[in-house]
């Protein structure tokens, strides 16, 4: 088994995770992503984490331009990690603070547990049928309302599409 710090910046399997060891965020693994595009993609799957009508009117229906439940998740910890690390390593970069911070990893251990029990490739009913999913909401709801406060905007507006998110975090 190779380990990441081993590892070529080349890696075929997952681009996103290049190989290159940081000193300056705990040894995590650096990638050309800026912290900024970090937080959009993590705000735009706790946003539609935290809306039930959302995932109803688009999750439910199969519509396009959102995505789906692992979609959304995999926003969530790919290129941030945060299902290997505490979001506490990102307080100063991505986040702001330790509120910031707790509010995410809660969101992202609740969801990731459902993730876990009803599989990666569920359709939406088992994700939003399943009796702790109204707990992972509120939880993703805290954590997208602290955040989107935090960055001036309107927590109650409706989630950008995926094709928006993209012409945010575009790398010019």
């Amino acid at each position: 088994m190779v380990s990441l710090a081993e590892s070529s910046n080349s890696s075929a399997g997952n681009p996103s995770r290049r190989g290159r060891r940081s000193s300056t965020m705990g040894g995590m693994p650096l990638n050309d992503l800026p912290w900024w595009r970090w937080r959009a993609r993590v705000r735009s799957a706790l946003h539609m984490l935290a809306d039930p009508a959302f995932q109803q009117h688009y999750w439910a229906t199969g519509r396009d331009g959102f995505g789906d439940v692992t979609d959304a998740v995999y926003r969530l910890v790919e290129d941030s990690w945060l299902d290997r690390w505490s979001a506490d390593k990102y307080v100063g970069t991505m986040l702001r603070d330790a509120t910031e911070a707790g509010l995410v990893d809660a969101a992202v251990l609740r969801v990731l547990r459902i993730l876990h029990e009803v599989g990666a490739d569920a359709p939406a009913a088992a994700y939003l049928g399943h009796p702790d999913w109204p707990a992972a909401v509120d939880a993703a709801r805290a954590a997208h309302e602290l955040l989107s406060r935090n960055d001036g905007e309107d927590p109650d507006t409706a989630p950008r599409s995926l094709e928006v998110l993209r012409i945010l975090t575009r790398i010019a």
